[in-house]
C-alpha cells in the first residue's frame, strides 16, 4: 500500500529529480512531482512524493521536515486525500 508526503516551501530550483533523490534515502519512491505554473513554468513552492508504502513515508517526514534543500528549509506532511 503506497503513501504520499506533501512537501511545501520548495525552492525556485528544485526539480522532480532533485526532489526523488533527497526523498529515496527514505524507501521506494514510486512518483515525485513538484507543481508548476501553467503559464510560467515556474515552481509553485511545494510538490509530493509517493512511497511503496506508510513506514517509508512515515520516515521521509521523521526525516526530512524542517530539512534544508536547495537553501529551502522544507515541511514535510502527509498528504490529503481527495
Amino acid at each position: 500500500m503506497s503513501a504520499k508526503v506533501r512537501v511545501d516551501n520548495l525552492s525556485k530550483k528544485t526539480d522532480d529529480d532533485t526532489m526523488r533523490w533527497a526523498f529515496s534515502e527514505f524507501g521506494t519512491v514510486l512518483d515525485s512531482i513538484v507543481l508548476r505554473d501553467r503559464d510560467t513554468g515556474e515552481s509553485r513552492g511545494f510538490g509530493f512524493v509517493t512511497f511503496g508504502s506508510p513506514q517509508e513515508a512515515e520516515a521521509a517526514i521523521a526525516g526530512l521536515n524542517e530539512q534544508e534543500i536547495d537553501g529551502s528549509r522544507i515541511r514535510v506532511v502527509h498528504a490529503n486525500s481527495r
